[in-house]
């Protein structure tokens, strides 16, 4: 069983907007066994959507459709699919009381174009929409079944999970899709296929590898579609003594998951001390659900001044070595840990760029640390001038570096 899933808007053509959508709709069906055959993104232009619907029911018997569902002019959606499915637009009842009842509760005036965001195909299946006043859409046509969802992100899995994917459940018979992704750190993608290169040749012709980089980090995901799941098991345990002290998580893990589950575990806690990253590290760490438990805070140290005088940074080192150097980082991560009375405490000191290098010390050049009790760790990275690259792999790096402390793998 596949779908095809096509995003509208010309905001998602221009790079104005990051298509979000389709990523989170490819994960939840694969979750009930749905697989998904093509993505396409479309503007807001009638022939482009009805040409994407068309040949997207010659393709798949299940097309999704995100975004054109709001209230302006070049929200044209409904419109296109009346065309498309040869119907007709009414006003739907329940849909104009939940929008008068949640314009009421905002405590806004109906308009015109809020009436007229209750107008649905007249032979179409209502989505109840319980975020927002655009109503979601389930036709039928010469087979096909056509899903339209609003292409704002929280109402849109909102209504996926309350009532798209019980409804898919029903109407399809759904197969079987098993993912497994290991986590895999400090070694680069080239070496690693070679290390695993014998045990790959190996593997069963339904169980399929893939490699995703990225942040100083692989994934190895391991996808099989129909029986297989235990195969799968079977292949992880063969790969783990390839991966050796590289292995961080064979649990569909983000590097931020592994240091909380590890903190969590041990009942310890982290606060980090940050310069070039700008506090990404402490956005990751509290990324995850809990982080409470296990993070205490953050000082976000960006000049010299706050280095000293917060930090209680050695000035004498600071002008001696400069803020990006061995010497600096360590401090910061071991005052950092004193200061918020942490078990752990993660610094990072570099030239994120793409200006700011010197022929010493480069766009790129990055020192990280962590500091226990006992002892304090620190690494230098070398990158290039893209800063957005350069604060994404110094924040998994800092990571990894306290996973491997946490490990005692240093």
């Amino acid at each position: 069983m596949n779908v095809e899933i096509i995003t509208i808007g010309d905001e998602l053509l221009i790079g104005q907007v990051v298509d979000t959508n389709s990523a989170y709709i490819a994960g939840e069906l694969n979750r009930i066994g749905i697989g998904v055959y093509q993505i396409t993104s479309v503007s807001d232009s009638r022939q482009h959507i009805l040409t994407a619907l068309e040949e997207a029911s010659r393709r798949v018997r299940l097309v999704i459709v995100t975004g054109g569902l709001g209230p302006t002019k070049d929200d044209i959606t409904k419109s296109v699919f009346t065309e498309f499915t040869g119907d007709r637009l009414v006003v739907h009842s329940e849909t104009l009381k939940s929008i008068e009842t949640m314009m009421a509760a905002r405590g806004m005036a109906m308009n015109v174009l809020n009436v007229k965001q209750a107008e649905v195909p007249s032979r179409s299946v209502v989505l109840r929409n319980s975020c927002g006043t655009a109503p979601g859409m389930w036709f039928e046509k010469d087979g096909v079944v056509f899903v339209s969802l609003p292409g704002v992100p929280f109402e849109m899995k909102t209504m996926m999970q309350d009532e798209l994917l019980p409804l898919l459940k029903k109407r399809f018979k759904c197969g079987i899709i098993t993912h497994r992704t290991l986590l895999v750190s400090g070694i680069p993608e080239s070496e690693l296929a070679l290390r695993i290169e014998e045990w790959e040749n190996n593997l069963p012709q339904d169980i399929k590898l893939a490699y995703l980089p990225g942040g100083g980090v692989i994934r190895l995901r391991l996808s099989s579609y129909g029986e297989g799941a235990h195969e799968i098991e079977k292949e992880i345990k063969k790969l783990k003594p390839f991966l050796d002290k590289q292995l961080l998580s064979d649990n569909d893990e983000q590097i931020e998951e592994v240091v909380a589950r590890m903190l969590t575990k041990k009942g310890q806690t982290v606060a980090t001390a940050e310069s070039c990253t700008g506090g990404a590290i402490a956005r990751l760490l509290t990324s995850v659900s809990g982080s409470s438990a296990y993070f205490k805070g953050s000082i976000v140290a960006y000049s010299n001044e706050v280095k000293e005088n917060i930090l209680r940074v050695n000035a004498h080192d600071l002008q001696k070595h400069g803020a990006v150097s061995e010497q600096i980082v360590t401090q910061m991560a071991v005052n950092v840990r004193k200061l918020m009375n942490t078990d752990y405490g993660i610094s990072a000191s570099g030239i994120a760029g793409p200006t700011g290098g010197t022929p010493l010390k480069p766009v790129g050049t990055i020192w990280i640390a962590v500091a226990t009790a006992s002892k304090c760790a620190a690494k230098l990275l070398n990158y290039g001038n893209n800063r957005e690259n350069n604060i994404q792999r110094t924040c998994t790096a800092a990571l990894n570096l306290i996973c491997e402390v946490i490990f005692n793998r240093l």
